[in-house]
C-alpha cells in the first residue's frame, strides 16, 4: 500500500518528464530517418567521395558512446564557437544524429535485401534510376526494415536516460530529484522502471500493429 501511495503522489511530478523523453524521441526520430537515408544513399551511390563521406560519418557515431556526443555538442561546441545550446535542443540533435547513424545501416540492408531484378525490371519499363528507387525499391525495404526501424526507436527512446546527464528534465532526472528529498531509492528506481515498461510495450504493440498493416495481402492471407 505504501508502495501505491508514493505511486500516486509522484505521478504528476513524472508526466511533465514522460513528455519530455517522449518529445525528444519523436523529434530525435523524424530527424534521423531523412539524415539515415541521405547517409544510406551516398553508401550505396557509386560516388567514392559520397561513399566514403557516409562510412565516416557511421564509423565515429557508432564508436563513441552517445554520452560523449551528448557532452561534445553540450559542452564542447559552444567553449569552441563562444555560444550556448539550448538542452532540448541538444538532445534532438543527439539523438538524430546518433540514431541516423544506425538508421543509415538498417536502411542499406533493407534496401540490398530487395532483388536485384526488381530495379532491372523498372529500368527496362524506361524508369530512371531515382524514379525506380522511389516507387519500387523503397515501399519494399520499409517493409523489411520496420522492426529494426522500431527496435531503434525503442534503444533512442530509452537512450534518452544518458541525456539527463546534461540537464534534460527526462524521466531518469525527476527520478533522482525525487529521491534528493524522499531517499526512498529502490521504490523510486522501481517507479522509473514502470514507465518505461509501460511505454516501452505501447510503442511495441503500436509497431506490430503498423506491421501487420504493411504487410502484403498474400503474406496475411496465407498466414
Amino acid at each position: 500500500m505504501e508502495f501505491l501511495k508514493l505511486l500516486a503522489e509522484t505521478f504528476p511530478r513524472f508526466v511533465p518528464a514522460v513528455w519530455v523523453t517522449v518529445k525528444i524521441t519523436v523529434l530525435g526520430l523524424l530527424f534521423a530517418m531523412p539524415l539515415g537515408l541521405i547517409s544510406c544513399f551516398m553508401k550505396i551511390s557509386k560516388i567514392k567521395i559520397l561513399q566514403l563521406i557516409s562510412d565516416v560519418f557511421v564509423w565515429v557515431i557508432r564508436s563513441t558512446p552517445m554520452i560523449v556526443q551528448a557532452f561534445f555538442l553540450y559542452l564542447g561546441l559552444p567553449q569552441l564557437t563562444g555560444g550556448k545550446i539550448d538542452v532540448s535542443v541538444a538532445s534532438v540533435i543527439v539523438i538524430m544524429v546518433n540514431a541516423g547513424a544506425y538508421l543509415s545501416e538498417i536502411f542499406r540492408s533493407g534496401i540490398q535485401s530487395i532483388d536485384k531484378g526488381q530495379m532491372e525490371a523498372a529500368r527496362s519499363l524506361g524508369m530512371g534510376v531515382s524514379m525506380s528507387m522511389i516507387y519500387i525499391i523503397l515501399p519494399q525495404a520499409i517493409r523489411v526494415v520496420i522492426p529494426s526501424v522500431v527496435n531503434q526507436f525503442i534503444i533512442s527512446f530509452k537512450d534518452t536516460s544518458i541525456l539527463s546527464v546534461i540537464g534534460l528534465s527526462e524521466i531518469v532526472k525527476k527520478g533522482k530529484e525525487i529521491i534528493a528529498y524522499n531517499y526512498l531509492s529502490f521504490q523510486m528506481w522501481i517507479i522509473v522502471a514502470i514507465y518505461y515498461v509501460i511505454i516501452v510495450s505501447l510503442l511495441t504493440m503500436g509497431a506490430r500493429w503498423v506491421e501487420q498493416k504493411l504487410k502484403p495481402k498474400e503474406s496475411v492471407e496465407n498466414a
